[in-house]
């Protein structure tokens, strides 16, 4: 099995669209922390379009926190990798040229600083998830206790975390009279461009409250909002894509045809033309934000764990089932009445793009994989627009069903009684709660004030609605309760 690298490029067929540009003269102008697939799928064809264009400016040097596999996955196909984007039986691959290099930072966190800090990064892009913001989800504030953030407070000479990371080169930056670099969160948060900046901001003063403020001054933190399904890559996959291309590309990653990218325009120094590339550049993420989030990320959280729990392995299989399809229109019928949309949003044509985004059978996206850290999760996907209703005196029923599933999931038992791993940083804590009964799980679980804030722990009707829920899912299943509701 031949390898991807630069020497087989001409050797792959004519349908593999590859770069236009001469890989030699691209500059590095963005560092991404978190190197996954999701920047792979998303934010680097992005970057390879403006390659594309002759504008050679806008090369990225990835880095993994924690893991060398993506590094030892590209560093021998020459830090190319191909993206397949499928549709029915349709599967068009797009070779990407846009990486540089892939630097593991906790090899050599001064290397990656040094990168940051230098003169021709303009971009400094994150997929970190969640969790490596290293902020309390209940009060925004530092999470101290966390070892590698509390390795950061006491020093940045080697840093740990993203924030450090940041933090550390933005230093090197003002030392060396740089302005700052376009720091752009791309993660699946509310206020995501707020978020990372209230982590710099905080770690900063806490260790120079001058490089705090110059950053508050001259740096800037867009808000952001991505959109591409990007499903897990399996070996079949890479031998379905061998066989059709001709060579073993261990660094694939295969989508969905759609893309979607809104940034608020609040940039220093240089960008790419991102209006000219298909980014849409606005003054207000927020109307796109809430609609993504409560509409297509909290169905797949209501998918993910009902479809689990049911034993169905793919988003696809969920919604050819009618309960499915009927419980998923249920739960935007709640929730799209929360969101204030755009112009330029059409909600019905956009939930009817959504459903067929759902039912796209090529993409193979398991259920599973959306189950994981739901806890992070459920605060921005499912309980805002809960809270939302419950403040107008609107029911919660289908809403409340989904968070009723997460709590379900906790037990680590599906319904045929196969066990599972429950993914989630909070695990420990949950699974506290997961053997009690109906309504003292309930209890339990809404006790974590990490996850659920005190509007709804203590809202009457909506521990009401859990604990029916919950109790339903005992007794009748996943799918029996799906039969029963929306049948």
């Amino acid at each position: 099995m031949r390898r991807l690298d630069e020497a087989a490029l001409s050797s792959l067929p004519a349908s593999v669209a590859r770069p236009l540009y001469d890989r030699r003269a691209v500059r590095t102008g963005i560092v991404h922390l978190g190197l996954g697939a999701f920047h792979k799928a998303h934010q680097a064809v992005y970057y390879e379009a403006a390659l594309n264009s002759g504008d050679l400016r806008w090369g990225v040097l990835g880095a993994s926190l924690r893991s060398r596999a993506v590094r030892d996955q590209l560093a021998p196909q020459g830090n190319l990798y191909t993206v397949t984007a499928r549709e029915g039986a349709d599967a068009r691959t797009q070779l990407i040229g846009a990486l540089r290099g892939v630097l593991v930072a906790p090899e050599d966190p001064t290397a990656l600083v040094s990168a940051m800090a230098a003169a021709d990064t303009h971009l400094v892009t994150l997929t970190v998830t969640e969790k490596g913001y290293k902020l309390d989800p209940a009060t925004g504030a530092l999470i101290r206790d966390d070892p590698d953030l509390a390795a950061d407070l006491a020093s940045l000479a080697a840093p740990r975390t993203a924030p450090g990371l940041i933090v550390a080169a933005l230093a090197q930056r003002r030392a060396a009279r740089l302005k700052p670099f376009t720091t752009v969160s791309c993660d699946n948060l509310p206020h995501n461009g707020k978020r990372l900046r209230d982590a710099v901001f905080a770690l900063a003063a806490h260790h120079d409250r001058a490089l705090r403020d110059w950053i508050e001054t001259h740096g800037a933190f867009p808000e952001t909002m991505v959109d591409r399904i990007v499903p897990a890559t399996e070996e079949a996959d890479i031998d379905a894509l061998d066989g059709r291309i001709g060579v073993a590309d261990r660094a694939m990653v295969k989508t969905e045809p759609f893309s979607q990218w809104v940034i608020q325009d609040r940039f220093v120094g240089e960008r790419p033309d991102f209006a000219a590339l298909g980014v849409q550049i606005t003054d207000s993420v927020a109307p796109w934000e809430d609609a993504k989030l409560r509409m297509l990320n909290g169905a797949h959280s209501g998918i993910a764990y009902l479809g689990g729990l049911a034993g169905i392995e793919f988003v696809h299989e969920f919604v050819a089932i009618p309960a499915g399809r009927a419980f998923v229109e249920a739960l935007w019928n709640e929730s799209a009445e929360t969101l204030s949309p755009p112009p330029g949003l059409d909600l019905p044509a956009y939930r009817t793009a959504l459903m067929g985004r759902f039912a796209n059978s090529a993409l193979n996206h398991r259920t599973r994989q959306i189950a994981m850290d739901g806890s992070q999760k459920l605060p921005q996907r499912l309980l805002a627009p809960i809270l939302v209703r419950l403040e107008r005196g609107q029911p919660v029923d289908t809403l409340a069903l989904a968070v009723a599933a997460w709590m379900r999931w906790q037990e680590a038992r599906d319904d045929a009684g196969d066990t599972y791993v429950v993914d989630d940083p909070l695990a420990a804590r949950t699974a506290g709660s997961a053997n009690l009964s109906a309504s003292d799980a309930v209890a339990g679980l809404l006790a974590i004030d990490a996850i659920f804030p005190p509007a709804l722990a203590e809202h009457p009707g909506f521990r009401t609605a859990l604990t029916s829920a919950l109790g339903a899912l005992r007794a009748k299943g996943a799918r029996g309760t799906l039969e029963e509701r929306f049948a």
